[in-house]
């Protein structure tokens, strides 16, 4: 490519990031859906924190979750490599995530047979659960 078309490309590209960030007639969350209001996050110890498999098999119960009709997002995810500071508790082996529209939602979820069911099968791998629920403003 040219010096004289990189400028250019560069200039044009840097116009364009810059104009994305006036206020324009409507923004992305007034022309989206909105999002769920309630989230619902819980962390996980398991009683063999080593184990790979106990890991996957609770892995595997958090994702039979998904098919409950009130949950809108379901991340599951293991702590992250990041820095270690003073406020951060990576001790848990688990977390998930979920998304509800609401707190009814939230209630539903938590007589769903589907979700007594996992307690069932699955509370044997956990020593400790922690739940945080959140309601977006």
């Amino acid at each position: 490519m040219p010096d004289t078309s990189r400028r250019h490309f560069i200039g044009a590209t840097a116009l364009l990031g810059a104009s994305s960030l006036l206020p324009g007639k409507a923004s992305a969350q007034q022309t989206c859906d909105p999002l769920p209001r309630l989230i619902h996050q819980v962390f996980f110890w398991l009683k063999n924190p080593g184990s790979t498999e106990d890991r996957d098999k609770l892995v595997e119960g958090l994702n039979s979750l998904r098919r409950i009709e009130t949950i809108r997002g379901l991340q599951i995810g293991i702590p992250a490599s990041t820095e270690k500071r003073e406020v951060v508790d990576n001790s848990y082996q688990v977390s998930e995530t979920m998304l509800f529209d609401d707190v009814e939602g939230q209630n539903i979820y938590q007589v769903h047979p589907l979700h007594q069911e996992f307690v069932e099968r699955y509370s044997h791998l956990w020593s400790k659960v922690v739940v945080y629920d959140s309601l977006a403003l």
